[in-house]
This record gives C-alpha cells, structure tokens and sequence, in this order.
C-alpha cells in the first residue's frame, strides 16, 4: 500500500503558464538553457538550470543555488507564481505525436522510498544526487516532478480520466515548439481527494519511470533534516510525482554513441562482432522515426540493435536464452557484455568518456548526423523494453544498465512546484 498527499501547489498565475513553463532541466545542456533563457527569460529554466546564468562559476558552486532561490522568489513576489490557498492533486494531461497521456500529480511519501514500496529500477550517480539535494534545500521546493507507474488493477485509469472528462477548462495550457499540449486541471474538492487516496491505498507499489535522482534527492535532504534534528514529517518529508498506469505510458529505445573502435579497423571490428551477432547489412532506414524495424522474422525471440558505421547500417541479431532472467534478456545487458565490455573495453557505462547516449525521442537521424559529422565513430540504435519488463526487473530488485529506457510523456517544469518552505 502506498500513500498519497494532497497539496497547496505553487503555479503560475492565469495567462503565465506558457511564458514560464519549461523542459526538465536534465535534457537540456547549459548551453542550451542559456540559449533558451536569452530567448525568453521568464523561463522556469532560470530556477532549475540557474548554472546557465552564471557560465564563469562551477555548476556546483554555492552562488548557483543561491541564484536558483533568488529566481524563484522573484517569480513569487512579482505574483507571476502563486501559491495554491488550499490543498489539491492536478491531473496533467498531455496530447502529443497523436497520443493523450493523463497522470495524477500528488505528493508522495519518502518513507514508501525508503521501505521499497516506490521501487527503481536504476542506480543514481552521487553527484547528480549531491546537486539536486542541494538545489532542491535551497529553493525549498521540488520543481521537477519525478514520473512513476502503477499498474491499474482497479480502474484507477479511468477514474482520473473521468474528472476532467467533457469540456472541462484547464486551469493552465501550454503548447511546446513541438506541438505538444499541456495541461494542468486542479481537484480541489474533499470528498474527490478522500476518494483518490482511498483507492490508491489499494496499490501495492509504485515504480520510478523518470527522476531517479529527483526522488533520491528528496530522500536525502529529509534524512539530513532528521539528523540535525529538524521534524520531516511534514511536507520536507514528501516529495511531488504524477502518476500514470503503466499500459499508458510509451518508451523508445535508447541509443549508443561511441567516439572510437577502441584497437579495431573496421573490417576486423565487423568480423569479431559477426561472431558475437548476426551481422546483416540493413539498407535505408527511415531518419524520421525513433525506433528502426526489424527485418529479422520473430523479432520476439531475438537480441536486436542497429549497427551504423561508415555511413552504412547493419542489423545485428543473436538468439534469445529462454532460460535468461529479466536483466539478461535486455539488449542493452548483451550490448553491455559482449561488445562494450569484451570487445571495447568499456567496463563502466556510466563514466567512460568514449561512450555517450542519445535519448529515444530523437529521430534516427540525429545518430546518422552524429557519426557523419564525425562527432562519434559509431553509433547503437537500440529497441524499446516492454514496460512490463522494467516492473519486473523492479520487484526482483534487478538494476537495469544506465540509460536503458527513454519514457514518454516528459513532463514541464513550472507547472506544478511542491513548496516546503
């Protein structure tokens, strides 16, 4: 059983959404975020990206999360944010690409963390941990909603769906350059709320999609407030999450890029990966899609990546052991092991400078753009996990390799703020 919590959100004011809301913070470079706050600089990416305002300090410098704080109470005091004056749980609705995603936004409890009943399925890095805990002490708020799944074995779905069914007028719309829609709707009534947390006390378990670290942070700042013997049973022992049916959820792949062959020429790089896969050359693939389709009949039973080198690309297929466990059936696992591990001699995937990562929701012809701009000397398009693998490999306590699943809806920042001040 997991607990939820309503809460008086910090929002932007009617008519600011569109100017304030941003991406996530960890999808963008400082770069980038310096680009998008020059361009508009009522961002939200002033507050959680506050290093790229200050380009000649360290990005873990105290100034940076001092500048954060100043960012955020300035959106206060200038009313373009505001404080909710009673508590509530928002349904986030986005419309996208064709697809309507609808979460729950709720506060969640770092106790259910700590005892496993919000399980992961990643490990987090300690300085991505060290500067969100910071951040988030500073502003004394969680902006960055951590994304978590439920699976919906009593309707939950449709119950959430149902209160904003018809034309019901969001309190906050944003569309994003991509087209996307947004959209905030705040459940304000009692009686509602006390049946929302009713019905979610039936759910066993939630499971981080997006925000590992977001919510390890949390966990981390509340642990230092208790032993400095500061209460945390109070909104600093909380932390905000939407919550989506894991049926309602998408993933894409998430690609490889490496920037040598390590001692290979091409020909012998071909020739020790034949013996690892079946390597088949490919053909044209389509640069707009995210995810590349398999030639290979019964795709199901088969490893598969998509190899592209030299301005070519290749399949690379190898036989599924039916007796492999939930971690040892993800390509990304077999990737690991034979080719970046054995042949490259990249033994860890989350430090190694030679291999980087691009997330699933860019087209393929990003990769192509990558490797012949001679950026990278490879790259790895990957297929997407069934959601219902990565459950699994949760309630086994497995840890998937880093960079395993991109999930979709990314959720805004500035929409929806948890303040604990």
């Amino acid at each position: 059983m997991v607990t939820i919590y309503r809460f008086p959100a910090v929002r932007p004011a009617p008519g600011e959404a569109q100017a304030i809301a941003a991406v996530p913070y960890d999808v963008v470079t400082a770069e980038e975020a310096r680009a998008i706050i020059k361009a508009n600089p009522d961002s939200f990416l002033t507050v959680s990206r506050s290093d790229a305002e200050l380009p000649d300090l360290p990005p873990h410098d105290d100034r940076v999360y001092e500048r954060a704080r100043d960012n955020f109470h300035a959106l206060l005091a200038s009313g373009r944010m505001k404080k909710d004056d009673r508590p509530a749980m928002y349904v986030y609705r986005i419309r996208q690409d064709g697809d309507t995603f609808v979460g729950l936004c709720c506060c969640l409890d770092t106790d259910d963390y700590r005892t496993n009943k919000i399980r992961r399925h990643e490990l987090t890095r300690y300085d991505k941990e060290e500067d969100r805990t910071r951040h988030i002490d500073a502003v004394k708020a969680h902006n960055g909603p951590v994304v978590l799944l439920y699976r919906d074995a009593d309707h939950l779905f449709s119950y959430i769906e149902s209160l904003i069914a018809g034309n019901k007028k969001p309190d906050a719309e944003v569309t994003t350059p991509q087209g996307g829609i947004h959209q905030i709707f705040a459940i304000t009534d009692p009686t509602t709320l006390d049946r929302i947390e009713r019905r979610f006390r039936d759910v066993a378990n939630l499971y981080i999609a997006d925000g590992h670290h977001r919510a390890k942070a949390a966990v981390n700042l509340a642990d230092r407030k208790k032993a400095a013997g500061e209460r945390t049973d109070g909104e600093i022992g909380r932390f905000m999450g939407v919550l989506f049916a894991h049926e309602r959820v998408k993933i894409h792949g998430y690609s490889r890029l490496l920037t040598d062959l390590g001692k290979y020429t091409l020909k012998t790089f071909l020739a020790d990966l034949n013996k690892q896969y079946t390597v088949t050359p490919y053909g044209k693939v389509d640069g707009n899609g995210y995810n590349i389709r398999p030639h290979i009949a019964g795709p199901e039973k088969y490893h598969i990546m998509h190899l592209y080198l030299e301005g070519k690309w290749y399949e690379c297929t190898r036989p599924i052991d039916p007796t492999a466990g939930p971690l040892n059936v993800l390509d990304v696992a077999v990737l690991q092991k034979l080719v970046l591990e054995r042949m490259l001699g990249i033994t860890d995937p989350r430090g190694d400078a030679r291999l980087q990562y691009l997330g699933g929701a860019r087209p393929v012809a990003d990769l192509e753009k990558l490797v012949d701009a001679g950026k990278y000397r490879l790259a790895f398009a990957m297929q997407p996990v069934r959601v219902g693998t990565v459950l699994s490999i949760a309630d086994a306590g497995g840890v998937m390799p880093p960079k395993s699943t991109w999930f979709e809806p990314k959720l805004l920042s500035g929409l929806v703020i948890h303040s604990f001040d």
